[in-house]
C-alpha cells in the first residue's frame, strides 16, 4: 500500500508540476481523457458499443517531450463496462509508447499494449489539438487498437476519445 501511495504521489507531483510554463525540453506534460469504444471486429463477431452494453475507458498519462518532434509516453487507461444493469471496471491497460509530431496540431501516438485482462498488442493513435491555451489544451484522438492472446481471437477496434492536456 505504501508503493502504491507513492507512485501516485510522484504522479501528482508530475502533474502540478506541468501547470508551470516549460519552454525547454525535455518538456513534460499530463492529460486525462474519455475513450468510447465504437466497435470491435474480430473474425468471430463484430461488437458495437451503446449497443448491447456501454463500454468507457479514462485514459491518464504523461507525456515527456524531447524534442517539438518526438517524445515518450506512458498511459493508464482503467476500461469499465455496464450491462444488464450491472458494471464493473473489466481491465487496466498499461500503454507506453512514442509520440511524433505531425505539425498543425496533430501527434501521432504508437503505443504497445499490455491489459490486466490477459490481453496485448499495439495502439496507433491519431491525436488532433482542439483549443490551446497558455495553461491547457483539448484534443481529440481516434486510437485504433489491435489485440492478442488469452485465448480469444484477434481484434480490431475503431474508438474515439477526447480530454485535456496540461
Amino acid at each position: 500500500m505504501t508503493s502504491l501511495k507513492h507512485f501516485f504521489s510522484i504522479v501528482l507531483f508530475l502533474l502540478i508540476s506541468t501547470a508551470f510554463a516549460q519552454t525547454a525540453y525535455p518538456k513534460i506534460t499530463g492529460y486525462f481523457g474519455i475513450l468510447h469504444p465504437i466497435v470491435t471486429v474480430s473474425n468471430e463477431q463484430t461488437n458495437l458499443n451503446f449497443r448491447d452494453y456501454y463500454a468507457v475507458g479514462f485514459p491518464t498519462g504523461i507525456n515527456i517531450w524531447k524534442s517539438s518532434k518526438i517524445g515518450f509516453s506512458f498511459e493508464i487507461v482503467p476500461n469499465i463496462k455496464a450491462e444488464d444493469g450491472h458494471d464493473k471496471v473489466t481491465n487496466i491497460l498499461f500503454h507506453p509508447g512514442i509520440l511524433v509530431a505531425l505539425g498543425n496540431g496533430y501527434t501521432f501516438a504508437g503505443r504497445a499494449a499490455f491489459e490486466s485482462s490477459g490481453r496485448y498488442g499495439i495502439t496507433p493513435v491519431i491525436n488532433k489539438t482542439i483549443l490551446k491555451n497558455e495553461n491547457c489544451s483539448y484534443f481529440a484522438a481516434i486510437p485504433l487498437p489491435v489485440r492478442f492472446g488469452n485465448d480469444h481471437p484477434a481484434t480490431f477496434t475503431v474508438g474515439f476519445q477526447f480530454g485535456i492536456a496540461f
